[in-house]
């Protein structure tokens, strides 16, 4: 059994299809702490508090994930939207472009410290004006990095990727897999 500590829908699933078992118990970190701008550095930052605060909540007698994920163009942090017209600034800016999904993974048992950073590199088409307001009026971008959901509205825009689609989906499944099967035995 391993503890999942983000409330993220996305990354349960992941979990769910790995076949991995595992209770989700988020504990509290507040991100907006974090001053820095690098994009790097951020994610680390990010998921370094969140295992943290996870290992004072729960001990590491179970396995901990903690994991944060996040958008860069090459030069900038882009973060979750806080809301409809920013949502739109964001995809507007990956529209045509090239973007990087970064996520960064700890996974902590028994004193050992695990630790994970991917990226996942998005070629994207222009986005039609009309799909990208029926998105936006959807609400489904809450929650992802850069209003992105490279498995559902910007698939059909993807051009080109390097990496894993697990990667910029908020885990990078398959070196969770390996890793829980080293501390599972």
């Amino acid at each position: 059994m391993l503890i999942l500590c983000s409330s993220s829908k996305t990354r349960a699933e992941l979990l769910k299809k790995a076949q991995i078992p595992f209770t989700q118990k988020p504990c509290e970190f507040d991100e907006d702490s974090i001053s820095t701008k690098n994009p790097l550095e951020f994610v680390k930052l990010a998921t370094t508090g969140k295992f943290k605060e996870c290992l004072k909540c729960h001990g590491d007698d179970i396995p901990i994930l903690s994991a944060d994920t996040i958008i860069t163009d090459g030069k900038n942090l882009i973060r979750k939207a806080k809301n409809k017209e920013e949502a739109k600034k964001l995809l507007l800016m990956q529209s045509g472009n090239k973007i990087d999904i970064v996520t960064y993974q700890i996974i902590g048992y028994k004193g050992k410290i695990y630790k994970n950073l991917a990226r996942t590199t998005y070629f994207f088409e222009k986005f039609d004006k009309d799909d990208l307001e029926n998105y936006l009026n959807s609400g489904a971008w809450q929650g992802s990095a850069g209003a992105c959901k490279v498995e559902g509205f910007c698939k059909k825009y993807i051009k080109n990727m390097t990496g894993y689609e697990s990667t910029a989906m908020g885990l990078t499944i398959e070196w969770v897999k390996k890793i829980y099967d080293i501390i599972a035995e």
